[in-house]
């Protein structure tokens, strides 16, 4: 199999470039991103649809990955509970070689085929939940393993990949391939491909997120107040709605804990 991921960059001579000539060229090729992904939209409207329908049975989603991949599938997983006010647990990221490896390196845990089912299995993945494998080359034994044992248990399984044809693809149910072509420094897939996967994410989570009532109108409605910004964020919510003072807002807003209950809590008088 080619791997498009791994093709000799267009530039050359990097270290002769002076550090506008870097940076112009590295934004020339990140702007290509977005449009790779634009061209495989039904296919994530495809896997979100299918995630909407299993959270809505009280499923799960899982992503699991190794590296950079499953370091974004660990960001996006754990700003739901804040973001969205949904349940610890209810989207759950998982990285080879566990979580001492979100900050280093954890030597070849990517290539155990067993160990990513293992780690599913820790939290009893069953056929409500969905599992979205996160891998730039499409290869990663540790992923490509996980999805091959769900299907063979009947669990919806998807992936985010940039390699046309990889194991990983062809394992997943629902794949999404965004074929970003080759990085500005050959190989280095923390950067065209992991933007990808990143934007991927994003779409997915947010999209699954609305469609399950967490946003109303465009506002963050059940987010968690865990800092000042948020509670003042929350407050002008209020008050917009409402169209009412901020102390009264914020009044209201500390007492019943979030925006939707506030507002539901203050039309109900």
């Amino acid at each position: 199999m080619k791997k498009i991921t791994e093709s000799d960059s267009k530039y050359t001579q990097l270290e002769n470039m002076s550090v506008k000539e870097l940076l112009t060229n590295i934004n020339r090729e990140d702007k290509t991103v977005p449009l790779a992904i634009g061209k495989i939209i039904p296919k994530v409207e495809g896997l979100v649809n299918e995630i909407v329908k299993k959270m809505r049975s009280g499923g799960r989603l899982f992503y699991i990955g190794a590296g950079t991949s499953g370091r974004l599938g660990i960001v996006d997983a754990s700003e739901c509970p804040p973001t969205y006010g949904v349940p610890q647990g209810m989207v759950i990221g998982l990285i080879a070689g566990g979580d001492k490896a979100i900050r280093k390196a954890v030597e070849f845990a990517e290539d155990d085929t067993e160990q990513g089912w293992k780690d599913l299995l820790q939290h009893k993945v069953n056929k409500k939940d969905v599992v979205i494998g996160i891998a730039a080359s499409g290869t990663t034994p540790y992923v490509t393993g996980a999805l091959k044992k769900c299907n063979s248990k009947g669990i919806t399984t998807g992936c985010i990949t940039c390699n046309p044809g990889s194991p990983v693809s062809q394992e997943a149910k629902y794949p999404l391939v965004a074929v970003v072509g080759p990085e500005f420094v050959t190989g280095s897939t923390r950067m065209k491909a992991g933007t990808a996967q990143k934007l991927l994410l994003n779409m997915i989570s947010t999209s699954v997120m609305i469609k399950l009532g967490r946003v109303r109108g465009n506002k963050m409605v059940d987010m968690q107040l865990s800092n000042n910004k948020l509670v003042d964020r929350g407050t002008k919510m209020i008050m917009h709605e409402l169209n009412i003072n901020y102390s009264r807002a914020n009044a209201l807003l500390l007492k019943y804990g979030s925006v939707r209950k506030a507002v539901d809590a203050f039309k109900k008088k």
